[in-house]
């Protein structure tokens, strides 16, 4: 008897869950072996630099998708970077947490990342990811809401606990 074939168009919603699950680890994967041929080829700091450049357009491009999809319209603040964040390819792959500490302001934790999980399975220290990760915070929160200001809490290569990789806080401008 012949297995039947599915598509996404006829997936359950747990097959399109872990379709997106899944979709997300390609992404990641492209992400990561992207950097390490322009790490190989041109050197450590031009793959850091190229990386910088590209997640400053991805995140800002990321945004403005999830607010398409959500029919969000700019400047919804804190309420609406929340929202946004839970819709990233990331929030498929890593642990996340969500902090609400006041009206004004919300501080993300990454729990789990993928990428420095990998490291760490190779034995291989912290990808020291600060200053593309506050690019990559910075600009996605910015096309949510101009308004948003974005601090790093902490981030490698910065010490961090064993239960999270890395910390940050979005605040709404007065």
């Amino acid at each position: 008897m012949r297995k039947e074939i599915h598509t996404p168009d006829n997936f359950n919603r747990e097959q399109l869950l872990e379709y997106v699950r899944d979709l997300a680890k390609r992404w990641l994967a492209h992400d990561g072996l992207w950097f390490l041929a322009v790490e190989k080829k041109y050197g450590i700091k031009a793959a850091m630099e190229m990386d910088m450049k590209a997640w400053e357009r991805f995140t800002v491009l990321e945004a403005k998708r999830i607010m398409d999809f959500l029919d969000m319209k700019p400047g919804g603040g804190i309420d609406a970077l929340q929202r946004a964040f839970s819709f990233r390819l990331y929030a498929h792959l890593n642990e996340q947490s969500v902090e609400r500490p006041d009206e004004g302001s919300l501080i993300l934790t990454m729990k789990t990342c993928r990428v420095q999980e990998a490291r760490k399975r190779k034995r291989l220290p912290d990808f020291h990811c600060k200053s593309i990760g506050f690019v990559e915070y910075s600009q996605f929160a910015k096309a949510i809401d101009e308004e948003i200001a974005t601090e790093c809490i902490f981030c490698p290569p910065d010490k961090h606990p064993d239960d999270a990789y890395c910390c940050w806080r979005f605040t709404e401008n007065e």
